[in-house]
């Protein structure tokens, strides 16, 4: 099958020379800006850690971050540009999910004063499964990643008229560089700086828009109205809807779970804190500041949805949903603002990518390479040389990911494909961290059985049938607890101390 895009229409922009300046720089600044606080990564755990002494408002804005990165800034106005606003209640979500993670897992992954959440699983049940469950995270977030990188290649691509793979493989060798000599402190410190960037960037979007809506806010309602884009709910329980209020919660508090709980991008950040406390305030700080950035995200879409109503001309030149805020701030923003807001894209996504490549790194070294070796006791000597091989995966990791960049649009929009992959592989990971820490009975052999039941019922399911994405997640981990839990009666018990790592342990 031929790549989409090597072959695109020119976008209609108003980009200048002060524009492709002002990217460069910012850029630049960006990139040294973030080996500068990096500093000297003298042992892993200053390198994959950041040494745990991250202030917990800065992993609350890191993790933050991840969720809301170039993939949030495109992806999100352009489902609702492109559908309508029933996905927001999925911010109810992050009131059940965030309670379940800090009051729950948090104190477990503390507790194991590892480098990854799969060394729980380990504990918990054996290492056979631990290791299963990292690799399973590192073939998702290799796609996910993917997805991330391709999200700001969309809006350099449109707003320069330059074919994707350019955009694709300057950012890809940019985050390899940034992350292979950065390290997560550089990570997470130019996390801070670019989302704030990020944050301005879509307000200034959407007054913008608003104001060149004539009658305003009032009219731009009403347009949307009577294009079904302000539609906000849907209380249908047939699976095959699209999205329904009910996907919107159920589904997307399994979605929140896997990213919180089962996602080493994550579960890493959290372990930059000095200790729980500090971790379990950055997850409530974080919930605080997520429920104002989802409205103001996805009501961006309604405005544009407005806009380009009022403006067909405008409208034309506008190829897909995906493509929406290029294709407006490439034509109505003045220069140098383009610019400024495309590099913040880019930078943004940059800081998310190399936190993942940064937590793929540390799954290999931590889950399969040094996971008998142990951390603690290693000389001065064999510490630098495990930052040695570090580097060298981050280094393979960078380049796996901008390869698969260039291939994934095959998914679908940005939103739908990354909810995909999240309910394909996320769902089943789930089930056995639920497993793990709910069920003094399960075991290593039946939740395995669970895990892959789980995969199958939502492979067979999505490919077979018309059931909505957002039920994938929900539906894996499900089956893969129901499953895993009928299968342990068939072997033997858990020992005492595995039963130890359970909730009721």
């Amino acid at each position: 099958m031929p790549l989409p895009f090597f072959s695109l229409p020119m976008a209609a922009s108003t980009v200048t020379w002060i524009d492709v300046v002002t990217f460069g720089v910012y850029i630049v600044a960006s990139l040294i800006f973030g080996l500068w606080v990096g500093g000297r990564q003298g042992s892993l755990k200053t390198y994959l850690l950041a040494g745990h002494q991250m202030h917990w408002s800065l992993v609350a804005i890191s993790v933050l971050a991840a969720l809301f990165s170039g993939i949030s800034f495109l992806g999100a106005p352009a489902e609702s540009y492109a559908h309508n606003l029933i996905y927001v209640w999925a911010m109810l979500a992050f009131f059940i999910a965030t309670p379940i993670t800090t009051l729950i897992f948090l104190p477990f992954f503390f507790r194991m004063n590892g480098y990854t959440a799969y060394e729980y699983l380990e504990h918990r049940f054996d290492l056979r499964l631990r290791r299963i469950s990292s690799a399973g995270f590192i073939f998702r977030v290799c796609l996910w990643l993917a997805l991330a990188l391709y999200a700001p290649a969309l809006a350099i691509s449109e707003l320069l008229g330059v074919p994707l793979w350019i955009p694709v493989v300057i950012a890809g060798l940019g985050t390899t560089l940034y992350t292979t000599v950065g390290g997560m402190r550089a990570v997470i410190y130019t996390d801070v700086v670019q989302f704030s960037v990020l944050v301005v960037g879509i307000i200034a979007i959407f007054v913008m828009a608003l104001r060149e809506i004539p009658g305003g806010a009032f009219a731009a309602w009403q347009i949307a109205a009577e294009g079904g884009r302000t539609q906000m709910f849907d209380f249908s329980f047939s699976p095959e809807v699209r999205m329904t209020f009910w996907g919107a919660i159920i589904g997307g508090t399994a979605l929140n779970l896997v990213q919180l709980v089962t996602d080493q991008v994550s579960v890493q950040r959290y372990l930059t804190a000095t200790n729980l406390r500090e971790a379990q305030r950055a997850l409530w700080f974080k919930l605080y500041l997520t429920l104002p950035l989802v409205l103001l995200f996805y009501l961006t879409g309604v405005v544009l949805y407005s806009f380009y109503q009022t403006h067909p001309d405008l409208a034309a030149t506008l190829t897909s949903p995906d493509r929406l805020l290029p294709n407006f701030v490439g034509s109505q923003l003045p220069s140098p603002l383009p610019g400024l807001l495309v590099a913040a894209i880019i930078s943004a996504t940059m800081s998310v990518v190399s936190s993942g490549i940064n937590s793929l790194t540390t799954a290999t070294l931590m889950d399969f390479l040094y996971v008998k070796k142990g951390h603690d006791g290693v000389s001065e000597r064999e510490e630098l040389t495990r930052v040695r091989v570090a580097r060298g995966w981050t280094i393979f990791f960078g380049v796996t990911v901008t390869l698969l960049a260039l291939v994934v649009s095959w998914l679908g929009t940005l939103v739908e494909s990354t909810v995909k992959i999240g309910g394909f592989l996320g769902g089943p990971l789930l089930g056995i961290f639920f497993l793990g820490v709910l069920s003094r009975r399960v075991n290593a052999t039946g939740t395995l059985m669970g895990a892959i039941a789980g995969f199958g019922v939502v492979l067979l399911v999505g490919n077979l049938t018309n059931v909505s994405f957002m039920w994938f997640a929900p539906l894996g981990c499900l089956v893969t607890c129901a499953i895993g839990e009928m299968a342990s009666i068939l072997f033997s018990p858990p020992s005492a101390r595995q039963k130890s790592f359970t909730l009721r342990g």
